[in-house]
């Protein structure tokens, strides 16, 4: 991913999910993390969780269950505030709750995360 990469949200939602379907979760973080390090304020947090479920899905990955638990849980809890007005027609209940599925079972996978309803 190039270091400048900057995609409207809508844009940057598809093609972090084409990114978790093919199994590339961390190049999945990286389009959320540009997304949340160019947001405006109010929105900031929500894509500093989903690029940080991402991560979590990396360390899940990897074999660091201890590792994705603690992220996937914090990341769901900053989430949370978003569950009753979600932008961009994110997920976010339904990720709140994958996330927090996997930080309790990660070893309930596939994997599958869908951003958006």
């Amino acid at each position: 991913m190039p270091d400048d990469l900057d995609m409207p949200p809508g844009e940057a939602l598809q093609e972090a999910q084409k990114l978790l379907d093919a199994d590339r979760p961390f190049h999945a973080h990286e389009v959320l993390e540009a997304v949340w390090k160019a947001s405006p304020e109010p929105e900031r947090e929500l894509w500093r969780g989903l690029a940080q479920i991402a991560v979590g899905i990396t360390h899940l990955r990897r074999g660091n269950a201890r590792g994705a638990e603690a992220l996937l849980s914090r990341a769901a809890e900053r989430l949370v505030p978003y569950e009753t007005s979600a932008p961009h027609g994110i997920n976010v209940r339904g990720v709140v709750q994958r996330a927090r599925d996997l930080a309790a079972s990660p070893e309930n996978g596939p994997v599958t995360l869908r951003l958006t309803a």
